[in-house]
């Protein structure tokens, strides 16, 4: 096994087990916490190298939603949203695309890119993820309020949580 096939494990078990066995956990007692929520594994399908094609993202999202969704258990809502996310990803990347080419050989990552460029290309995956993954949990935009009221406050929480776990998974 090569050292990107590694690392793309690593941090698969990592982020699921963060996820699962922290974050899910993660519920403050105050009026408001109902609106907060901390996911951070879209994560995973962000840095997934550039060489893996469209359709193994897709199935490894795919894959990583299912098995959130048995923890949680929410059937589909978390693997539609990782298909989602894994789906517009390239057209996400062609938007951010930095001065030149992307490397085939790296991952979209801060250490590969810089901070500017990964805060940008995590902040537009993160928001899309999560705007997704909460109207699909409604099932219905009568509650449009409630849903654009969710995203954004777990955007807040979740985005600061993977720009840290991006300085620590992948410090320069």
């Amino acid at each position: 096994m090569n050292s990107v096939s590694t690392k793309t494990i690593f941090q698969f078990v990592l982020l699921m087990l963060l996820q699962v066995a922290v974050f899910k956990q993660f519920t403050p007692d105050w009026k408001y916490a109902i609106y907060f929520h901390a996911l951070i594994y879209p994560a995973f399908i962000m840095t997934l190298p550039f060489r893996l094609s469209k359709i193994s993202i897709i199935l490894l999202g795919f894959l990583f939603g299912i098995i959130l969704d048995v923890f949680y258990s929410s059937p589909g809502v978390h693997a539609s949203a990782c298909v989602f996310t894994a789906f517009i990803r390239p057209t996400i990347l062609s938007i951010t695309k930095p001065q030149g080419e992307y490397d085939i050989l790296h991952s979209p990552t801060i250490s590969h890119y810089g901070f500017i460029w990964f805060a940008t290309y995590s902040a537009i995956m993160l928001f899309a993820h999560l705007l997704f993954y909460f109207s699909v949990e409604a099932f219905t935009f009568v509650y449009i309020g409630q849903i654009l009221l969710k995203t954004f406050a777990s955007f807040i929480v979740s985005y600061f949580l993977i720009i840290i776990f991006q300085f620590i998974i992948n410090p320069k």
